[in-house]
C-alpha cells in the first residue's frame, strides 16, 4: 500500500486525500487547524463551482451540501457607464444575464473543509494538525512515496520558483473585500433566477454578487475587486467587520446602485464573515527540492495562483485534484519521480492555461472588440450563454475571445442566425 502526504486541508487537499484513500492508499493529511478551528473562524474565499468541478465532487460522492445550496442558473453582468458616478450614482449601460449550462454552486469552506476533514478521519485517515515547515517535509520526504504540498500560503509555497514567462503580473492587480451577508433582496429585472452577478465598473473595479450556502443557511456573498490606488482600494487595515461592511455598502451605493437597491437591509452572517486581501496572480515551477535531496509536487494555487476576477479558485482546485488523483492511480507502483512529477503538472496545466491566459486578460482594461461582445450579449441570447458557460470551460475562450477577427466572425455568424 502506497504511503502519500498531503499538506494542506482545502478544496484541492481534501479531494486528493479523500480521492486517495478510497482507491485504498495510506494517507496522511496535514492541517494547521482542525475542523472546529476551521468551521468557527473566517471565511476564506467566495468559491463559486461550476458544472465540471461540481462534478468531480460527485464522482468521488462528496457532494454532502448539493440539495441545500443555492442552484446558481445564470451569470450576470451588468456595465456601469463609464465616469457616470462622477455626480452622483453610476448609471447602467449594459445589464444582461447567460444561462448555463449546469447549475453552479457556492458551498462556504468553511462548511465544506471543516465536513470533508471530519469524513477523512472517520473513514480511518490520519490527520495530523500541525503547521509544515520545510524541514518537516524533509522528514516526511523520506518515509512517504509521495508528498504532495497543498498549501497555498506561507513558508511551503517559496520553495516553488515563480515561473517568468506563465506570469505577466509581478505585483497585486487587484485589492480584494469579501463580506457575506443575510437580508439580500431579489433581483427585480430577473425573478426567480439564482444568478451570480458580475458587475464591471470601468477604471475602477467589479463587484460579484452570488448567492451561497454558510454556516447559517443561505446567504449572498458581496466581494468587491478594486484596482490598487483606485476609490475601492479602501479595506487595508480595516479590522472590524461593521465597518468592513459598512464599507462595501457605502461604494455600492455609488458605483452600482441597481445593486445597493437590494442590500440596504443586509447584515453580516457571523463575526467571520468578512475577508479583505490582494496577491500577485503567480505561475510557479511545480517541483520542490529539499534540503536533502527529496522532490515535492505542488498542487492547485501553490503552482497556479489566478486573481479571482473569474471565480475560477476553487473550480481549478478541483480539476488540479481530479488530474493529480488519476496520475497517481495510474501510476501503480512506479516510483514517483521527478519526470511523472512533471507530467502530471503539465496534465493539469493543459487546462490551467486557459485559465490563467483568460483571467489575466480580464485584469487589463478591455479593448474595443470585448467591449462589443460583452455589450451584443445584451441583445443576442446566444452569446450572453456562451460568455456564462464560458466560466465552466475557459478553454472555449479561445474560439470566440481574444481574436478580434474570430470575435467579430462569431457576432456576424450569431446575428445572421438570429435574423433567418
Amino acid at each position: 500500500m502506497r504511503k502519500i502526504l498531503v499538506v494542506g486541508a482545502g478544496q484541492s487537499g481534501l479531494q486528493i486525500a479523500l480521492g486517495l484513500q478510497s482507491q485504498g492508499y495510506e494517507v496522511t493529511l496535514m492541517s494547521n487547524r482542525t475542523a472546529d478551528e476551521i468551521r468557527t473562524g473566517r471565511v476564506m474565499s467566495t468559491q463559486c463551482m461550476f458544472h465540471t468541478a461540481l462534478q468531480h465532487e460527485r464522482d468521488l460522492q462528496l457532494n454532502f451540501w448539493e440539495s441545500q445550496a443555492p442552484k446558481i442558473e445564470g451569470l450576470g453582468v451588468s456595465v456601469a457607464a463609464p465616469g457616470s458616478w462622477a455626480e452622483g450614482p453610476a448609471a447602467r449601460a449594459i445589464d444582461w444575464l447567460g444561462r448555463l449550462d449546469g447549475y453552479a454552486q457556492s458551498i462556504d469552506q468553511r462548511v465544506k473543509m471543516a465536513g470533508w476533514m471530519e469524513t477523512f478521519a472517520q473513514r480511518g485517515g490520519q490527520l495530523v494538525i500541525h503547521g509544515a515547515a520545510v524541514g518537516d517535509l524533509d522528514y516526511f520526504s523520506r518515509t512517504y512515496d509521495l508528498v504532495l504540498v497543498a498549501a497555498g500560503k506561507g513558508e511551503l509555497v517559496q520553495m516553488f520558483a515563480r515561473d517568468p514567462e506563465r506570469s505577466p503580473y509581478s505585483e497585486p492587480q487587484r485589492a480584494l473585500a469579501v463580506s457575506y451577508v443575510h437580508g439580500l433582496g431579489p433581483r427585480p429585472e430577473h425573478p426567480g433566477t439564482e444568478g451570480v452577478r458580475c458587475n464591471l465598473v470601468p477604471g475602477v473595479g467589479e463587484l460579484f454578487v452570488m448567492p451561497c450556502l454558510t454556516t447559517s443557511g443561505r446567504a449572498d456573498i458581496l466581494f468587491w475587486e478594486g484596482i490598487p490606488g483606485g476609490p475601492l482600494d479602501v479595506f487595508n487595515g480595516v479590522k472590524d467587520p461593521a465597518e468592513h461592511l459598512s464599507l462595501t455598502l457605502e461604494l455600492m451605493e455609488r458605483y452600482v446602485p441597481w445593486e445597493y437597491a437590494r442590500a440596504t437591509k443586509v447584515e453580516l452572517t457571523d463575526a467571520g464573515g468578512t475577508l479583505a486581501g490582494r496577491y500577485a496572480p503567480t505561475v510557479r515551477n511545480p517541483i520542490g527540492r529539499l534540503p536533502g535531496g527529496g522532490l515535492v509536487l505542488g498542487v492547485a494555487d501553490v503552482v497556479v495562483a489566478n486573481d479571482p476576477i473569474t471565480g475560477q479558485g476553487s473550480n481549478s482546485a478541483s480539476k488540479c485534484a481530479a488530474a493529480y488523483l488519476s496520475s497517481i492511480v495510474e501510476r501503480g507502483d512506479k516510483p514517483f519521480d521527478e519526470e511523472w512529477m512533471r507530467a502530471t503538472f503539465d496534465r493539469y496545466w493543459a487546462t490551467a492555461q486557459h485559465v490563467t491566459k483568460w483571467t489575466n486578460a480580464m485584469l487589463a482594461p478591455p479593448p474595443e472588440h470585448i467591449l462589443n461582445l460583452i455589450g451584443a450579449a445584451g441583445e443576442l441570447q446566444p452569446v450572453a450563454d456562451r460568455f456564462a458557460n464560458g466560466f465552466n470551460d475557459p478553454a472555449d475562450f479561445e474560439n470566440f475571445f481574444y481574436d478580434p477577427e474570430k470575435t467579430q466572425a462569431y457576432l456576424v455568424e450569431v446575428s445572421g442566425a438570429g435574423a433567418a
